[in-house]
């Protein structure tokens, strides 16, 4: 087996770096390039799970740290708590970060499951009016699609949906940089809300 194949195996394994499994619906949130890396996609992933019931799962790195893992490489072989995640839900949101110029205030929504992506879009639509959301995969850069076969998004039976934030909705960018907290900024918690509705209504 190749070197390539343990990069999520050592990354679980470096100082600092925290897995979180919280198992409830089986609606489920992921947030796997939490922590220093993407940040606040954990806290926005486990905050719109625990509204709304659905399960977690998320691995955290520490402040500082950046080492990215392509989420095809993100494999159950390598982490209990993963595969337990995938054998009990049947559909996920995952949440990543991203930063592109000319799109820092859109949301992509990619993934297998364009039902859920169509759904969780009329949402986010609803509740960030100031954002734009992009559900057409056509419209989103293609390595930001979320297609592969072996990301963790499309493992469930009814796959599910990679949602990029770019740098403003979650509370990283200049526009928050003086907001003192402690609970999210307006603009993180409306998305926290609108997908924490979004997995409660969507039909299954």
């Amino acid at each position: 087996m190749s070197a390539a194949t343990h990069v999520f195996d050592q990354l679980l394994a470096q100082e600092g770096v925290e897995e979180v499994l919280t198992l409830r619906s089986t609606f489920g949130f992921m947030a796997y390039h939490g922590g220093g890396l993407e940040e606040m996609t954990e806290v926005i992933a486990q905050a719109a799970a625990e509204k709304c019931g659905a399960s977690y799962y998320g691995v955290h790195q520490p402040v500082g740290m950046e080492w990215h893992i392509p989420s095809h490489k993100v494999v159950r072989e390598h982490s209990d708590a993963l595969g337990a995640f995938l054998d009990h839900v049947d559909i996920v949101i995952t949440v990543h970060g991203y930063g592109r110029m000319g799109l820092w205030a859109t949301l992509l929504l990619g993934g297998s499951n364009r039902e859920l992506a169509v759904h969780v879009g009329g949402h986010l639509r609803s509740h960030l009016p100031a954002y734009e959301i992009r559900t057409e995969l056509e419209e989103i850069p293609k390595e930001l699609r979320g297609q592969h076969p072996l990301n963790p998004v499309n493992l469930p039976p009814r796959g599910g949906v990679q949602l990029e934030l770019p740098p403003r909705i979650r509370g990283t960018s200049p526009l928050f940089w003086d907001w003192e907290g402690p609970e999210l900024n307006p603009h993180s918690q409306a998305l926290v809300d609108a997908l924490a509705l979004a997995a409660l209504t969507f039909e299954r």
